[in-house]
């Protein structure tokens, strides 16, 4: 993790000028080279294949040693891109000459320091001299307490810089108050953590209620981390900007916040850099090595340890536990962070934005949502605890004397949690079970948790280990570690080896049937509390994979057939209908057709016409005049019966939106996308599925298809639906001709 970090940095000003009191690693790594043309192999051959079969030996060391001789000596610098400004040795344009960490005079001379190397160590940082590179990273007053980023060369610089009052005081930032914030302020002497937005230290406390002596000599400190800047060609953009800003929030601005509320509070930073600075000047006089002082210093000052610790931490991906002034903390960077730089990985930048934009970034949090590659906080989801350290046992640290009578209750409550939490319980049954509320109670424990790294979400585990698991492509361990590690763990004969474990695991993925872990794997009751740990143990080593039963709803050709033919029929019974209700009207109309001439004004209201030849009758009427009332009434009923159909059509109103005819209207097999939003033709087709099969299941299958999308689990299903397993069950085996089920790990 943090790849790019070189080395962290605590800077000091005071009267005596800009210093670099102390820095880790030691031995600082030079920053890599930028290659203006692509350099070849250090053996200067590319081995192919061809090559490899041609000259294939049993003892691999031939095959090294025929190789090395047709080496080139490859010269990396004349691959190495230099700036056109880059002209000399940057180390020789500024002075030697160096404050000591405390501001008091070096007993050293200037001429001793050019032909040092014991003192160079001191004096001399990425090619510049400490007090040059420290005046650099020491800005003006009005620049302190906001983000600080330096960029040089290839070199970055990023922190949060703090003075003291100009009178020389050291006290907290006044409140930025904002619209609807609640409270005044609180005049105690406790402090509260700085608000990000503001970009400034404004810890909580009035300005003038809690201040220290003077300091003696500490006007600024910067704890300042040092990466090596990443090449932009290499990730995308707006990656970078985004990456230095997430390590300057967690790590930076966390940091500087606390060093400057023991300062405030105790003029803590001045007295470590007092005693950093006087067991420096005496390694200098005695010319012992600067790596020798670096270890010294961490006997002697929290700060120094403090940095030791968080660049080690950083550097192995895990969280850093540090403690300054007898305050401790817990830091850390998002453990995909570093996948931000890669462009060559972007199947993996996945996690990338695919929160922000979905309401599941709500639920995980800001700090939470980018850079972790978490799964969705869902109810259906389940709760893996994970080993920890016993001085950090959380149980411990809750049942201590330190927790304040009104937070017991609260201690307590997390212990219960603790106790209760199981991969065999969803979070919806840890919430009924504790009698806690998911979204208040639940869900910001379970962050808690996961934020600090004692628990990772994970699918719901079946309790008798009827579970589908598959094996993860990638391995953080080889496996040849994973496997002592695990004959380590189980020595149970009953227990197979790792790698034959695994093997049974893959295997059981190509099964139609009896796939699960019990039957592939257990395959006796009385193992099944031995093959839990077992699946605790591979689960915490990230090395199972849950398979998840999604479903689809399939409309069969014989099914379209079917419903079109019964469409076909009902069309065919109205129109029969319809003829038949025509030709008596007919009668009827020829019986009162002498009735009619006698009384022109009564114009058939009472015959049952269509609505079109309703509309034509007057015009026809008024047409022709010297017709005869029976050739009216015949061409009537003759274009009546041509327009049958239409008629049908109008007056079945829930039939002419359904899209017959249409391109959706095909006799091919295809796949409902989303029954939830069905259009009418696949309404009919889903309510096809149902004839003939018994009430409740078919009532059954009504409720829950709107979730055969394929996209939703089977864990999903039955907690939005509240059925039962076995009631899911009993609706995929009675539908089963028009379901297609798969398996898959989201």
């Amino acid at each position: 993790m943090a790849e790019t970090l070189l080395a962290i940095l605590l800077v000091t000003s005071s009267a005596k000028g800009p210093n670099v009191v102390y820095r880790w690693p030691p031995s600082v790594e030079n920053t890599r080279p930028r290659l203006s043309r692509p350099r070849p192999p250090v053996d200067g051959l590319e081995l192919d294949n061809p090559w490899r079969a041609s000259h294939y030996s049993d003892n691999p060391n031939v095959l090294a040693e025929t190789h090395i001789e047709g080496a080139v000596d490859v010269n990396i610098d004349d691959y190495a891109w230099r700036r056109p400004t880059e002209s000399r040795d940057r180390s020789m344009s500024f002075s030697r000459s160096a404050i000591p960490a405390s501001g008091r005079d070096s007993p050293c001379n200037d001429e001793r320091r050019e032909i040092d190397p014991v003192a160079n160590e001191y004096q001399c940082l990425f090619d510049y001299t400490a007090q040059f590179l420290a005046g650099m990273l020491c800005p003006q007053r009005h620049l302190c307490h906001q983000k600080f980023e330096l960029v040089i060369d290839n070199l970055v610089f990023a922190g949060h810089p703090v003075c003291a009052e100009p009178d020389g005081m050291w006290r907290f930032k006044p409140e930025r108050y904002k619209p609807g914030s609640r409270g005044r302020g609180s005049r105690h002497r406790e402090s509260n953590l700085p608000d990000k937005d503001n970009s400034e230290v404004s810890l909580g406390g009035d300005a003038h209620a809690t201040v220290t002596p003077k300091s003696s000599w500490l006007h600024m400190f910067h704890l300042v981390l040092v990466f090596d800047l990443p090449d932009p060609s290499s990730s995308a953009s707006g990656n970078v900007a985004r990456y230095f800003d997430t390590i300057y929030e967690q790590i930076a601005f966390t940091v500087t916040a606390v060093l400057f509320q023991e300062q405030v509070l105790s003029n803590f930073v001045e007295l470590e850099c007092d005693a950093i600075g006087s067991l420096e000047t005496e390694y200098m006089v005695k010319g012992e090595r600067f790596s020798d002082f670096a270890s010294h210093a961490q006997r002697v000052s929290s700060i120094a340890t403090a940095m030791k610790n968080l660049f080690d931490a950083i550097k192995s991906s895990n969280m850093a536990h540090i403690t300054l002034n007898d305050l401790p903390l817990e830091l850390q960077l998002p453990p995909y962070l570093d996948h931000l730089l890669h462009s060559e990985e972007e199947f993996e930048l996945e996690f990338v934005g695919r929160l922000e934009n979905q309401p599941d970034s709500q639920l995980w949090g800001r700090e939470l949502s980018f850079g972790w590659r978490l799964p969705s906080l869902v109810p259906w989801k389940s709760l893996l605890l994970l080993d920890t350290d016993q001085e950090l046992d959380p149980y411990v640290n809750l049942r201590g004397s330190h927790v304040h009578a009104e937070e017991r209750s609260l201690a307590e409550g997390l212990i219960k949690f603790l106790e209760t939490a199981s991969v065999t319980l969803s979070l919806a049954d840890m919430a009924s079970l504790l009698d806690w509320d998911l979204h208040s109670q639940v869900y910001p424990t379970v962050r808690w948790l996961v934020h600090h790294r004692r628990a990772k979400i994970v699918d719901t585990v079946h309790n008798g280990l009827k579970t589908i698991f598959s094996i993860a492509p990638k391995f953080d361990k080889p496996l040849a570690t994973l496997s002592a590690e695990f004959k380590r763990d189980f020595p149970q004969p009953s227990i197979s080896p790792l790698p034959t474990l695994m093997s049974t695991i893959s295997n059981s993925n190509s099964k139609q049937a009896d796939n699960h872990f019990f039957a592939t794997v257990v395959q006796s009751k009385d193992l099944i509390s031995l093959y839990h740990e077992v699946v605790l143990w591979m689960l915490k080593h990230d090395l199972l994979i849950t398979l998840h039963l999604h479903v689809r709803v399939v409309t069969t050709a014989e099914l379209k057939v079917h419903v079109r033919q019964a469409h076909e029929r009902k069309l065919e019974r109205r129109a029969s209908h319809h003829l038949h209700g025509r030709r008596r009207s007919s009668r009827r109309g020829d019986h009162i057709v002498g009735d009619a001439h006698e009384h022109p004004r009564v114009n058939m209201p009472w015959l049952s016409l269509s609505p079109k030849a309703t509309r034509q009758y007057p015009r026809r009427s008024i047409d022709s005049g010297q017709s005869k009332p029976s050739d009216i009434s015949g061409s009537i009923l003759l274009e009546d019966g041509e327009d049958v159909f239409d008629e049908i059509s109008e007056e079945d109103s829930g039939e002419e939106n359904v899209g017959w005819g249409s391109s959706e209207d095909t006799l091919e097999p295809s796949i409902i996308s989303d029954p939830g939003t069905a259009s009418p033709l696949e309404r009919k087709w889903l309510a096809a599925m149902s004839e003939g099969k018994d009430e409740y299941i078919a009532r059954r299958f009504a409720l829950i298809n709107q979730y055969f999308d394929g996209k939703r689990t089977d864990d999903e299903i039955l907690y939005t639906a509240e059925i039962s397993r076995k009631q899911l069950r009993e609706v995929l085996h009675h539908y089963e001709e028009y379901l297609q089920t798969f398996l898959h790990p989201a």
